[in-house]
Order: structure tokens, then sequence, then C-alpha cells
């Protein structure tokens, strides 16, 4: 009888095993590390406020997605057809944020709702921009992360470490703030290296009344099929509606990543090749709301280029950033500011109102 002769192992069956175990060691690790929040989480307020709006006072609320300091007008971006994964440099990325902070504090809202504030990931260079922001001196605020991963593996170079999320600032009284989790539409294993997107809910005493103004920050879905924008849109119109119900002040903001469907774009039609909005169904709201979008002028670029020496005319512009008022608010004035999107893809939209 013949020896036995041991399997030779081909050097691609090889590399295959390798492969295959950094995938599951990759994998496994991103389990062990991924952020998991709750449904609903109470979160800190920082500092103290001993003032309150009052009914019949008008007051301000500014919204802007500042893009983390790093998509300012010599930026593009790699989900939107660009090429960069983060800022040019660190510096750049200080640039932008104080120019966000002099905007701010130039304005001077009552009440400053930001979205993608990094805290620390690599695409801002690891720049904690909640601490820049404190620059801006409000009384109140808090904050609530919606993306927080340990390593990004796309795409090349890829994005790395990611932790931020959305924050309110507010000259107000803060009594409460909450993080409620919105529905995520990505399954294993993109959802582990994904957004985990949320509201943030801050409540605020009025002055002579037992009622309540309540904020909510929001960045609402971008790069899903639609279904999990809709998901997210009917929660946040259940939410509101049971705080009308209540007697509440509620005002809603943020980069909704939509446009109303009570607003026209028409202006801005949708180019080829270049990612589009979806469109936000407000009748899913029922009767008892004001849709605000300024019409007059766009509150998103495009990044599949960067802006600064771009040519004008044919840049794709969005009308997606805006407001959700309840009916006992008289708005008396709503605004998309021209900032030439300098520091950020997004313009500060400003909303003036009158708690009736």
């Amino acid at each position: 009888m013949g020896k036995i002769r041991p399997l030779k192992r081909s050097p691609l069956r090889i590399t295959l095993l390798i492969l295959l175990g950094c995938f599951i060691l990759f994998a496994g690790f991103l389990a062990l590390t991924e952020y998991d929040p709750a449904d609903v989480e109470t979160l800190a307020v920082s500092g103290s406020s001993a003032e309150h709006p009052s009914p019949g006072e008008e007051i301000s609320v500014l919204s802007w997605n500042i893009g983390y300091g790093a998509l300012g007008d010599d930026a593009d971006f790699f989900m939107d057809g660009g090429e960069h994964v983060r800022a040019s440099d660190k510096d750049r990325t200080l640039s932008n944020l104080d120019g966000i902070v002099k905007t701010v504090s130039e304005i001077s809202p009552d009440i400053f709702m930001a979205q993608e504030v990094d805290i620390d990931s690599s695409r801002s260079w690891r720049v904690d921009e909640l601490e820049r922001l404190g620059g801006l001196e409000y009384a109140q605020s808090s904050f609530a992360r919606n993306f927080k991963v340990a390593f990004v593996p796309f795409p090349m170079p890829p994005l790395g470490k990611v932790d931020s999320g959305i924050a309110l600032f507010s000259r107000f009284e803060v009594m409460s703030s909450q993080r409620i989790q919105l529905p995520v539409p990505f399954y294993w294993p993109v959802s582990m290296v994904n957004l985990k997107r949320c509201l943030l809910i801050d409540r605020l005493p009025l002055e002579g009344s037992d009622r309540e103004l309540v904020l909510i920050d929001l960045h609402l879905e971008a790069y899903d099929d639609g279904e999990g924008r809709e998901a997210q849109t009917r929660m946040l119109a259940d939410l509101m509606n049971d705080e009308a119900e209540a007697g509440n002040y509620v005002i809603a903001a943020g980069d909704f990543n939509q446009i109303f469907s009570s607003a026209d774009g028409s202006a801005w039609p949708a180019q080829q090749g270049k990612w589009q909005p979806g469109e936000m169904d407000v009748s899913l709201f029922g009767d008892g709301w004001q849709f605000l979008m300024d019409e007059s002028r766009p509150s998103c670029r495009s990044l599949d280029r960067p802006y600064a020496g771009a040519e004008r005319e044919g840049f794709q512009y969005y009308l997606i950033d805006g407001f959700i008022v309840s009916d006992n608010i008289e708005v008396t004035a709503l605004e998309t500011l021209d900032r030439g999107f300098v520091f950020s893809d997004h313009e500060p939209v400003l909303l003036r109102a009158v708690l009736r």
C-alpha cells in the first residue's frame, strides 16, 4: 500500500482563507464596538439659565447643517460623486468652524440647532467641534450622537473613525433633553458602519404658562431607497402630533434631506447623475402644521465638485433645510441666509416667530 500524500494548499486558497479570517475578525470588532443606543435616552444639559420665552414674545431660531467643519467651498464628497472623504487639512476645518461661530454670533439667535457636529472623527481631523462651538457662549446646550463607528472601512482611503451628532444651544432654560431613536433602514453588516439617526428633543418652560416649547433638532436619512425616510417622517409626525395635542408649542428644524411636498423647488431642477432628495409628504402630519422652506434661495449645494472657482450657472442646488411649526405659533419671518457656502455645503436658515 502506498503512502498517503498530504493535500497541497494552493496559494489562492491560502489567500482566500486569510481574507476570510480577516473579515471575520473585523466584523467581530465592529460588532463589539457597535453603537447601540436605547430607543429613548435622557441627555445631559450643560450650563444653566433663568430666562424663559413668553407667549406674545418673538423668538429667533437658527438651523444649520455645518458639514462637520469639513465641507466648505473647497470640498467635494465621495457619496455625492466627488473624490474626498475628509477636509483638505486641519487648518481648513478650524477655519470653517471659526467662520461658523462668527456667523452665528453675528446673527445672535435665541436658539441655534446644528447638525453634523463631529466630536472625534477622522474626517474632520479629530477636532472636538462641540467644544469649538462652545465659543458661542450660549447659556445651555445639549448633544445627541447619531453616527458613532470605530472604523468605517470604505472608500479608499477609508472614512475611518466617526463620532458625530446633532446639537442645540439656547439662551433660555432647557428643562430636559432626550435622544429619540429613529428607524434604521440598513441591515447587517451595513448597519454596523452607518448612521443611527435620531431626534434631539429639548423642552423649554414658558414664562407664566404651564405649556412647553418643544424643540426638535433632526437630520433625516439621505442615502436609503426612500423607505427609511418615510418611516422616520411618520415617527416624527406622530411625536409632533402628540405634543400639539398636549397643548405645547412645537418647532422641528434641521436637514430633512427631502423637499416638502408643499414647497416649490422648480428653480433648481434635478440634474442627471447628481444626488437627488426625496419628497416629504406633508399630508402625513395632518392639519395644524406650517411647513417652511425659503423658496427664494437654495439651502444646500451638491458635493460632486468643489464650489470655489466653479461655474455657478448649472450647479446643482437643493431645498432640503427648513422648519415644521405648530399652528399656535405665528411665523413673522423665514430666511435662508446667503453665506456663499463658504463654511459648509448648507446655508443657515433663520426663523422668527411669536408664541400665540
